[in-house]
């Protein structure tokens, strides 16, 4: 899932982008309007964190314009306006939630997964494959029943195989997923990530090729293999 927090406050925003981060979500950042407004322009965003206080471009106005361009992601509005004028303001210009700063951030996580929920139902239900399963819900793996340690890239990249089946995702898809503006990949990042995410499928019992190269093309579950029902 692909996220877009929109602060001026730096502390706020690299507190924030390093817990959601943590929580295996992909994070870019922008700190006015104007920014935010460059990005959603060419990017795909799951949904967007939107302070109401920004330069350029306010966030009622920002929200505003998304709307009425059919921007259609769910927004949270992230702001220290807490009035019942305010939420008003924000729920009528096209907001699906509101939350007054300061707030708890495990209320805030389990706000971002209830918006997620609604704009996606295919979020919830565990993803499988043959002995492969994961949970998005709480964000683990297992093989055969045995836990599989990822990091946030690896388990992204894991959730991508299993959301496309044996669909071939190329290096171009994976990057665009899987990092953010502020987080350009090296040249063999994604051959580097592939290569992990092998070995710790293989350590807990799945074949080595698991994951197979489609060379010229990309990478997919191995075909062989039939989802499970």
């Amino acid at each position: 899932m692909r996220l877009l927090l929109v602060d001026d406050d730096q502390q706020t925003s690299e507190l924030l982008e390093e817990v959601l981060t943590e929580k295996h979500y992909v994070v870019d950042v922008a700190a006015d309007g104007h920014e935010a407004w460059d990005f959603v322009k060419v990017c795909n965003y799951d949904l967007l964190l939107l302070d109401v206080t920004l330069p350029k471009l306010d966030g009622i106005n920002l929200c505003h314009q998304l709307r009425s361009k059919s921007y259609h992601m769910p927004i949270l509005m992230l702001t220290a306006r807490d009035s019942t004028q305010d939420q008003v303001a924000g729920l009528d210009a096209g907001a699906d939630d509101y939350v007054a700063k300061p707030y708890k951030l495990q209320e805030l996580l389990a706000r971002i997964r209830a918006l997620l929920r609604r704009g996606g139902p295919s979020l919830s239900p565990l993803l499988q494959w043959e002995n492969l399963c994961l949970d998005p819900n709480t964000t683990e793996a297992n093989y055969n029943s045995h836990f599989l340690k990822l990091t946030p890239k690896e388990y992204r990249l894991l959730e991508m195989f299993l959301r496309h089946g044996c669909r071939v995702l190329n290096r171009r898809e994976i990057i665009e997923n899987l990092w953010s503006f502020e987080d350009p990949p090296e040249e063999d990042a994604v051959k580097a990530l592939i290569k992990r995410l092998r070995q710790k499928l293989k350590q807990v019992g799945a074949d080595d090729n698991f994951i197979e190269t489609v060379y010229g093309l990309g990478y997919r579950l191995r075909q062989s293999l039939q989802p499970s029902v």
